[in-house]
């Protein structure tokens, strides 16, 4: 069967299958008012299918004709126009497409990135039906956030060394002969106080001369959860933890010096990223936010920046050296601003 026959034939099987349905189903939505009368109808299905037949544009409104949003008119939106006059339901909206706004820096040849997240409203914490979830990630509640900027990796070795001149870093290269590690800048920095980072930010902005801080925890979690594009994943960017972050169940080397095998950090960026092309929100190091460790309520909040004091900050995004459940996106645990871990580093916001 040729293509005009086989339009004919599906126009006339449409017809036989619609003669029972009233004449004039109205809708609001141009979608489907291929004749531009301002309704949607079995002639919209007449003037679809003999524009494909005859290639005449003078009676059809292309904007309108695309039903199935494929980005092109064809003997789909045939089909897809049929389905909504027999069902009353048009196919689903092609999801958006993500298109990432960097700002780029460099200090001392060392360069880093940060992204645009585009603000919006999502419900922020744990679900109760979520069997992982702990008493201090509930209750969820609705937080709406301005756009920001937020570091495309955690900060680097390299980075830190260039704007500090030193490396506190446990997992770096080690003078003591028991241990191998690789030297590779490129491993997240970690072993940092709360106050060990607010001397960075100063620095980095005297490098830089634009001014950065620590995300809020709405703004952690509103990015691993990947914004407005968020698909809804137990972690940041997957339903599948050794996909996109690096965990107690993945992390391990052997250190041959040592004879041993260790839970160690990684280079950044070297497992997928989420929705919003940030990678490592799970696992690899935690994070340091900005917020004041306190418990959640369940009122709606606009920018919220946390408690207005505490004695603990909020760390967020697990670690290589916890456990999988660790890296859900809704977790969060108390840091101690004097204490610097070997599992808790940080991300950079820009102020704009």
């Amino acid at each position: 069967m040729n293509y005009k026959i086989f339009l004919k034939t599906l126009f006339g099987i449409c017809l036989m299958a619609m003669c029972w349905m009233p004449m004039n189903a109205q809708d609001t939505n141009l979608r489907g008012d291929v004749n531009g009368d301002g309704g949607v109808e079995i002639s919209d299905v007449t003037a679809l299918v003999d524009y494909l037949l005859s290639g005449d544009e003078s009676f059809v409104r292309l904007a309108s004709s695309d039903i199935d949003c494929d980005g092109e008119v064809g003997i789909g939106d045939v089909a897809a126009l049929i389905d909504y006059l027999l069902t009353g339901e048009w196919p689903a909206d092609p999801e958006p497409v993500y298109e990432p706004v960097y700002e780029t820096f460099t200090v001392s040849n060392v360069t880093f990135r940060v992204l645009l997240v585009e603000g919006g409203t999502f419900m922020m914490g744990g679900r109760e039906d979520d069997p992982y979830v702990k008493p201090w990630e509930i209750p969820a509640h609705e937080v709406t956030l301005s756009d920001y900027y937020i570091g495309e990796t955690e900060v680097t070795q390299a980075l830190w060394k260039a704007v500090m001149g030193s490396n506190p870093s446990w997992y770096q290269y080690s003078y003591n002969s028991d241990y191998a590690y690789t030297n590779d800048l490129q491993r997240p920095v970690e072993n940092v106080t709360y106050s060990n980072v607010q001397s960075f930010l100063t620095k980095l902005k005297q490098k830089t001369g634009k001014t950065f801080r620590l995300p809020t925890e709405a703004e952690w979690e509103f990015a691993a959860r990947g914004g407005n594009y968020s698909k809804g994943y137990m972690f940041p960017g997957s339903n599948d933890i050794d996909e996109v972050a690096w965990h107690t169940g993945n992390s391990m080397e052997y250190l041959p010096n040592a004879g041993r095998d260790e839970n160690i950090p990684h280079p950044v960026g070297t497992k997928l990223p989420n929705e919003l092309l940030i990678y490592d929100m799970g696992g690899n190091v935690g994070e340091w936010t900005s917020d004041w460790y306190g418990l959640y309520t369940d009122a709606p909040a606009t920018n919220p920046t946390g408690p207005t004091t505490g004695t603990a900050r909020v760390v967020r995004g697990g670690s290589f050296y916890q456990a999988w459940r660790m890296n859900r996106v809704s977790y969060r645990h108390e840091g101690w601003p004097t204490s610097a871990t070997i599992h808790v580093g940080l991300r950079v916001v820009l102020v704009k």
